[in-house]
């Protein structure tokens, strides 16, 4: 028998064979999975806590001595600033990204899986790009740097998309029973926030270096070496999974836009996503314009905004064990609901601070322990809820599209991101003494509260209905797997020989070059 007939054999043999049953995830692979959520949450919130605050300083920051870089006046129908636009604008351009780049890597045929290529690509890309956003060229007001903002904001979408929509696409998939998918969501929501405050801790960090930088060399710097810290980060789960061994990595064969239709479709997730874009609108009024509340209402210094998110981040610890218990017990409907309109009312309180004869660290406190609760729970349990839709649906459909599901996720928060944005920006100019912030926090609490509404129309039991189901045929897969493994126990006997025979036509002298040929050949 020649070489060529017993590699066809081997490989017929191979092609026979069962593929294995994927691993669980241990919960080393889901640390590993979450270092990535930290690194790619502190460029996140370097972009959407100071990116306005770098641009569009406060009178606080500029007599520090910061620099004006872009045009601060509305520019176009008279209320939308330059800032305002270019975010407003990034936003949608990434939102719109977001499908494209979920159906690359949901039909990726990569060696690698469909999701790890994405991730080892763009990490690096991302971090520099976001160190850029901050380095306009032009010292002092110029059109060029206008221009310079906007392409670098688009830019820096785009990177984010790419490793964020494959990286969320990993969550049902490392997830793949109810347990490891709170689980996982607990996780990444615990190194969110340390992100998060990374980034929160910009203002600190910048201000032992300001007196030979000077503000803006100093938050430049600072914005750099946390880059640095993020890439390295994000590059983690890139390279220490194998996500071959854990996750289905069969591509789909739907194209972009009819994928994106079918999500879209799903009744479940309509009612998710609806409520998901008002959450946005007002978390991301509220994110933006923390650092403004500290120092304009409560008239603390910037670098507060580093002790109050610490503060906040350490509340919401406390709160992860006891979300992650209820939520296995109530349901996370229950739990999302309640978060909603607790979240809202924190947001009324804000529209006080700095009144009624309080100090304002005592302000700063309330607020911050206050949003903890609710915080710690929306940023787990909304995860695991697009979980949850996307393996239900994997289920009636037969086809797995876990990255569009979170792509469309990722639409709907960015697009809501998009409109607060542009909101924020055009109302903090309304009136003088604070009023425009307290009216964003007004604005907050308002469209919070509508999306708890919307929330309250989410049908759970039927998704859970769905996965129960899945359950019963797992077992029955279980079974029928061990009866096809005492039919394919002759099959290793076979291949041995066959393995014999090609080290003898290749002439090959070393045993574990043997190996490898035939592993390669089997597999």
């Amino acid at each position: 028998m020649s070489a060529k007939e017993i590699a066809a054999q081997a490989a017929s043999i191979a092609s026979s064979t069962p593929e294995p049953v994927k691993k669980l995830a241990t919960n080393k692979i889901l640390w590993l999975f979450a270092i990535g959520q930290l690194g790619w949450s502190t460029l996140s919130g370097i972009i959407s806590n100071w990116l306005v605050y770098f641009y569009m300083p406060g009178e606080s920051l500029l007599a520090k001595g910061h620099t004006l870089f872009i045009t601060q006046t509305a520019v176009f129908l008279g209320f939308v600033t330059v800032i305002g636009g270019v975010t407003a604008l990034g936003r949608v351009f990434d939102a719109f990204t977001d499908p494209w780049i979920a159906s690359k890597s949901d039909r990726c045929k990569h060696r690698l899986g469909r999701r790890i290529p994405f991730l080892r690509f763009a990490a690096i890309p991302f971090g520099i790009i976001t160190v850029l956003v901050f380095c306009a060229p032009v010292e002092g007001v110029s059109v060029l740097n206008n221009i310079w903002l906007l392409v670098f904001v688009l830019l820096f979408y785009l990177s984010m998309t790419c490793y964020c929509t494959p990286y969320n696409a990993l969550i049902p998939e490392l997830g793949r029973t109810q347990n490891l998918r709170i689980n996982v969501s607990t996780y990444i929501s615990i190194t969110y926030f340390v992100g998060t405050a990374f980034a929160y801790a910009i203002p600190t960090v910048a201000g032992f270096l300001e007196p030979s930088l000077g503000s803006v060399g100093s938050f430049r710097v600072t914005i750099a070496i946390l880059a640095i810290i993020a890439v390295i980060c994000m590059l983690v789960p890139a390279f220490g999974i194998n996500e071959k061994m854990y996750a289905d990595t069969t591509p789909s064969a739907t194209p972009t836009f009819a994928s994106l239709k079918k999500t879209f479709k799903n009744k479940h997730f309509q009612t998710f996503v609806c409520s998901d874009v008002l959450y946005w609108i007002a978390l991301t009024m509220f994110q933006t314009g923390l650092p403004f509340y500290i120092t304009e209402l409560m008239g603390l210094d910037a670098s507060w905004t580093t002790l109050l998110f610490i503060a906040m981040t350490g509340m919401s610890f406390l709160c992860y064990p006891i979300v992650n218990v209820l939520a296995k017990r109530l349901g996370k409907k229950k739990m999302v609901s309640f978060a909603f309109i607790f979240f809202a009312c924190v947001f009324a309180i804000t529209t006080m601070v700095g009144t009624m004869g309080i100090p304002g660290v005592a302000w700063g406190f309330i607020v911050a322990v206050l949003a903890a609760i609710p915080m710690a729970i929306l940023g787990v349990l909304p995860q695991a809820v697009v979980a949850d839709i996307a393996e239900a649906d994997a289920i009636t459909t037969g086809e797995a599209r876990q990255g569009m599901f979170y792509a469309t996720r990722t639409f709907a928060f960015k697009l809501g991101q998009s409109i607060s944005m542009l909101a924020f920006t055009s109302i903090a100019l309304i009136g003088t003494g604070g009023f425009g912030y307290r009216l964003t926090a007004v604005v907050a609490a308002v469209f919070c509260l509508a999306g708890g509404l919307v929330f309250l129309r989410y049908r759970e039991k039927d998704v859970f209905a769905i996965l129960g189901e899945k359950e019963t045929v797992a077992e029955e897969r279980a079974a029928e797997k061990a009866a096809e493994a005492q039919a394919v126990g002759a099959g290793a006997v076979v291949s041995a020989e066959i393995g014999s025979e090609l080290a003898d036509a290749l002439d090959i002298a070393d045993d574990q070059a043997d190996t490898v040929v035939i592993n390669e050949l089997l597999h």
